[in-house]
Order: C-alpha cells, then sequence, then structure tokens
C-alpha cells in the first residue's frame, strides 16, 4: 500500500521508458495501456476479464459520467470503484475532448463551457473547477485538468487561442485540486500542430509542477508522422522523473512508436470499438473476421495466445456470431484485442528492462507487416 502518488523511472531503452506508478490503491505498470471505461463499463468486458488480461488501470469519462448517473449519485453509492467494483487506479478525463466533438452542441467562453446534453436536451456549465469537483466526486484517482481540444487542421490562431485559455484553465484546476497525496492531477499540453505552441504550453504547464503530465490534441485528424514531430519537440521540454500519457492512442503501431519517444501512458477505445466490428488485432496484424475466407476455417485466432478468446475459439464461430450480429461476437474479438494490447505493453516493458526495445520493436513491426496465416 502506497500512502503516496509516486513515479519511479527504472529503466530505458534508447528513448523508451520503463517505470511505475505507485499510489493507494494499487501499481500501475509502465508504459500502460488503459482500457476506456466511458460510462463506468469496458464496453463489452467484464472487469474481471479486464483485470486478468494485464489492466492495472482503467480510464473513466467525466462527461459522460456527469450526465449519468450522475457524479453526486456515484458519491452517494461509495464512488466510482466501489459502484463499478474495480478497486484498482481509475483516471477520468476532464471532458474537454467532448467539448471538442459536441461543438454543435456547446458555447465555450473563459469560464468554461456550456453544453446540451446529447442524452436529453438540458443545459450544463462545466467550468475548469466543476470539472476537478466532479473527478473529486468519482473518486478517481488520477483527474485530468479541463482543457480546449481543437481538431486538425485549424488555423494557427485558433490553436494558440485554444492553448492558452487551456494553460489558464490548468491553474485554475490546479488549485481546485489543492494538495491531495495519493491522488494526482495531469496537466494537458496542447498547442496542435504549430511546434513553438506546444513548447510554450508545455514549459507554462511544467510551471505549475504537477503529478504529471499528458499531451493532448494529437490523433484528432492529423498524420502519424505530425503525431511524432509532436512529440519529439514536445518532451524533452517535460520533466523526466514525471509520468507522460498520450490521450487518445491509438493503434499498435502508434503505441510503439510514441513509446520510442519516451511515452508512458495511453488510452484509446480502438480495441473494443474494433471487436465489436468484427475487426481482431493479433501479433500478426489486423484480422477481419467478416471475411468470407474464415467461414470454414476451425483454427483460432493466435493459437499461442494466453486468451481464451484468441486461443480456444475458432474463426469460423468468431464469422459466425459477426456476421450474425450476435453480441457474443463483439464480446470475444473485444476480449481478444485488448488482451493482444496488454501483450504488447508487458513485451514492451520486458524488452525495456532487457535494453533491447528497438529490436521488440523492429521484430513486432515484422511479424505485422508478415499478415495474418494463409486461408484454408
Amino acid at each position: 500500500m502506497h500512502e503516496k502518488f509516486q513515479f519511479t523511472l527504472k529503466a530505458t531503452s534508447g528513448k523508451a521508458r520503463l517505470g511505475e506508478v505507485a499510489m493507494p490503491r494499487g501499481v500501475i505498470r509502465t508504459p500502460a495501456f488503459m482500457p476506456v471505461g466511458t460510462v463506468g463499463t469496458v464496453k463489452a468486458m467484464y472487469l474481471d476479464q479486464v483485470r486478468e488480461g494485464g489492466a492495472d488501470i482503467i480510464l473513466g469519462n467525466t462527461y459522460h459520467l456527469m450526465l449519468r448517473p450522475g457524479p453526486e449519485r456515484v458519491a452517494r453509492l461509495g464512488g466510482l470503484h466501489e459502484l463499478i467494483r474495480w478497486p484498482h487506479p481509475i483516471l477520468t478525463d476532464s471532458g474537454g475532448f467532448q467539448v471538442m466533438s459536441l461543438s454543435g452542441l456547446r458555447k465555450l467562453d473563459e469560464q468554461g463551457v456550456t453544453f446540451k446534453s446529447h442524452v436529453d436536451g438540458s443545459t450544463h456549465h462545466m467550468s475548469p473547477e466543476r470539472s476537478i469537483e466532479i473527478q473529486g466526486l468519482l473518486d478517481s484517482d488520477i483527474q485530468m485538468q479541463l482543457d480546449e481540444c481543437v481538431a486538425l487542421p485549424a488555423e494557427p490562431k485558433e490553436i494558440e487561442r485554444a492553448m492558452e485559455m487551456s494553460l489558464r484553465w490548468a491553474e485554475r484546476c490546479r488549485v481546485a485540486f489543492g494538495e491531495q497525496p495519493g491522488k494526482a492531477m495531469f496537466g494537458i499540453v496542447q498547442g496542435g500542430d504549430v511546434p513553438e505552441l506546444r513548447v510554450r504550453s508545455a514549459e507554462g504547464l511544467k510551471q505549475l509542477d504537477l503529478k504529471g503530465y499528458a499531451v493532448g490534441g494529437l490523433a484528432v485528424g492529423e498524420p502519424q508522422e505530425v503525431m511524432l514531430k509532436m512529440l519529439d519537440i514536445t518532451l524533452p521540454v517535460l520533466p523526466t522523473e514525471r509520468p507522460r500519457y498520450l490521450m487518445g492512442v491509438g493503434t499498435p503501431d502508434d503505441i510503439l512508436k510514441s513509446v520510442a519517444q519516451g511515452i508512458d501512458m495511453f488510452d484509446c477505445v480502438m480495441p473494443t470499438r474494433s471487436g465489436r466490428h468484427g475487426l481482431a488485432f493479433t501479433r500478426r496484424g489486423k484480422v477481419n473476421i467478416r471475411n468470407a475466407r474464415h467461414a470454414e476455417d476451425m483454427r483460432p485466432l493466435d493459437e499461442e495466445s494466453n486468451c481464451p478468446a484468441s486461443r480456444d475459439y475458432s474463426r469460423a464461430y468468431l464469422h459466425h456470431l459477426v456476421r450474425s450480429n450476435e453480441a457474443l461476437g463483439g464480446m470475444l474479438l473485444s476480449w481478444n484485442n485488448l488482451s493482444y494490447y496488454q501483450e504488447l505493453m508487458q513485451g514492451i516493458r520486458k524488452s525495456i528492462e532487457e535494453g533491447r526495445f528497438a529490436d521488440f520493436m523492429a521484430e513486432t513491426m515484422e511479424m505485422w507487416a508478415k499478415g495474418d496465416i494463409d486461408a484454408r
């Protein structure tokens, strides 16, 4: 049991970092992938499976949980961990990304954002202070500042305005968060695809001496090389002794290349969303189980996997389930995908510990390039 929030850097391999975030509810091994549990559920998964697959932490969404069941209700029920039966760490995002994605329903000013609920049309106001208050009511372990995330491409002036406002909001969130020894508030670096704005944002956040730093506003429409360039520019500005979280990323390829730049934490809906649409991630790359070539193939997705969904169910059965729109198809493929992501993270951590991350990255990408097993 760790009383305080503490990040320890244990090894490096190139710029890739092996570390550990220790906090009262448990230890997060980094680089870490956080399954997204938007409304208190990792879609189509039992949380027991999520944990057994290797997840040390999951993510919850402030915007969605605010609308239902409501933060005050969650607090009365003992907090999010108690409600969903997940006693391990939870990170909550601030609602900033939803502010961007729901731009048709919102009005934004210095005080915060006023928006209409996509559920029932009711009007809500979220200030930086209210965002932190909601995250406190949810009793999350890592809380994110409220920020404004701009979709790319965008005009530099618009990117600068949003970045400056996000910095001011970070300061207000820091004050609202106060001192909570066992918990952490992370700031979010913004600045779009403009290098000098990214540096200014990172330097401004560094002045606040936060327990962790996220890079936001990437993987929102720009090419991968732009994302990696922004990381290359931003990460050297951030303190090495604090965790670095790349928000909303991404594909296994994105994750490998971002670890190579020095990122410690990731989250993305991709493994579960893809699973619900018939797409499997495996060590041989992506497999579209809807394709007719799998209809009579009794081989599993991956005979070497530790995950029952990948190892014990035939492609023929998975194909049938998905083509029949059976819920079990999405459940099994989500399970496969999350397990693959966690196996990838485990391989990454082991390779950094052994000082051979570059080799691991090359071997993994070579395996993807070979592609899936031949059809029968």
